[in-house]
């Protein structure tokens, strides 16, 4: 009988975040180029244009005029693999995340004195990694695609000259796709067989809500709250596996498969405070409920009995993380920003997978805003992401994971 390492989940597609994007755990907060800037501190409180549908919906109310803003955000990771000890052979090249784009787009008008309208994109979690074939983890994660992108309709309401409300449903569109190795190991010899193949694909649609509140505490000082709802979604698809030899290639085929999955909420807090005709300082926390993610189960449909039902332990944590920042304004064109941004992992070194090599984060960006004419605005950010020394502590594989990144992002606004 022979000995097979077999753990593959199609949670495991869900829970990857290999791609070291600003935010920690699944989220990705790359969804405003002028907010980038400031290290996103005072992304709840401050309204620098359209962006505020995503920042705090309760924002619209602030903005004059109809705006249309829209970007892109380019993230450049790197991974360096170091002490890697397997029971299988293999390589540790590391640096397994793509190039990845993040877009985004927002539209605000306003109906009245009192109401706003907007809709915007974005994409709220999101990872790709790609290991390369002989990776010594592959037996553990391969090739991970996660992917959420957010349609959000959105109303603010004035209620009077210093309070604004706003609410916006969520419809979250979630896709993904996971590949990973699997090794059969004979009992009688140290070397491997070739390995099987397991591929997974699943998606969903599931529907929540971004909600928040705007207070003009005085004339130099506004404090923001956003609320981020949770959301549930069943994702469907199927589970391919391949290459499996003699008495296990019964388990060859294709199976139906299903997926639970609990995106968690959010809460985010901030202040902004105009010190004077040149200088505004902003500071943020934001809470958010990763322990949702305690374990996440695989229902293989007329699966083999190995297949057909996979359970895969995550035990997350709940996490704050906080950034703080300023912005100059240079001239009545130019604004020159920067923040910093601590966040913390929301897993720990002995429940760190391949799938999962993060740790605390530290965020340093940069940022300018041109503003062309009255109409026109353009913003770019840069922003530099290290992060601690995380370890992966798989069962037949243990390695040491060093990330960092570099993110760029650019945005136009036009105002009618």
């Amino acid at each position: 009988m022979r000995r097979m390492w077999f753990k593959t989940t199609l949670a495991a597609a869900i829970a990857a975040v290999s791609s070291p994007v600003i935010a920690n755990g699944l989220a990705i907060n790359e969804q405003s180029a002028s907010s980038m800037g400031t290290g996103f501190a005072g992304r709840s409180s401050a309204v620098l244009d359209a962006s505020t549908v995503y920042g705090n919906p309760a924002g619209m109310s602030r903005l004059d005029r109809t705006e249309i803003s829209g970007g892109l955000a380019l993230i450049d990771a790197s991974t360096d693999i170091r002490d890697a000890r397997g029971a299988l052979p293999g390589s540790n090249d590391g640096d397994m995340v793509p190039f990845t784009p993040v877009p985004f787009g927002y539209f605000v008008t306003p109906l009245n004195d009192r109401w706003h309208a907007g809709f915007g994109v974005y994409v709220p979690f999101g990872v790709i990694s790609d290991y390369e074939n002989a990776s010594q983890g592959r037996y553990y994660g391969e090739y991970s695609s996660v992917r959420v992108v957010t349609f959000q309709p959105t109303l603010s309401y004035r209620i009077n000259d210093r309070v604004s409300v706003g609410f916006g449903p969520t419809i979250n569109r979630i896709d993904g796709k996971l590949t990973r190795a699997v090794a059969f190991v004979p009992p009688t010899t140290p070397v491997a067989l070739p390995d099987g193949r397991v591929s997974i694909l699943g998606d969903d649609i599931g529907y929540g809500f971004n909600a928040g509140v705007l207070v003009d505490l005085n004339e130099d000082l506004s404090w923001g709250l956003t609320y981020r709802s949770k959301v549930d979604y069943t994702l469907e698809g199927r589970t391919k596996a391949s290459g499996f030899p003699g008495p296990l290639a019964a388990a060859n085929g294709q199976y139906d498969a299903q997926l639970d999955f609990t995106s968690p909420e959010s809460v985010d807090t901030s202040l902004t405070y105009k010190l004077d005709d040149y200088w505004t300082l902003y500071g943020g926390l934001t809470w958010t409920r990763w322990s949702r993610l305690q374990e996440i189960v695989v229902e293989n449909e007329a699966a083999p009995a190995n297949l057909a039902r996979i359970q895969e332990e995550q035990n997350w944590s709940d996490t704050w993380s906080f950034a703080v920042g300023a912005s100059y304004q240079l001239n009545p064109s130019w604004v020159l920003r920067s923040g910093f941004a601590w966040d913390r992992s929301p897993t720990t070194d002995a429940d760190r997978t391949v799938r999962i090599p993060v740790g605390n984060r530290k965020v340093l960006s940069l940022g300018a805003g041109w503003r062309l004419s009255d109409d026109i605005t353009i913003d770019a950010a840069y922003a530099y992401l290290h992060e601690d020394a995380a370890e992966v502590n798989e069962p037949a594989y243990q390695a040491e994971y060093r990330n960092s990144a570099h993110g760029v992002s650019t945005q136009l606004t036009y105002r009618f």
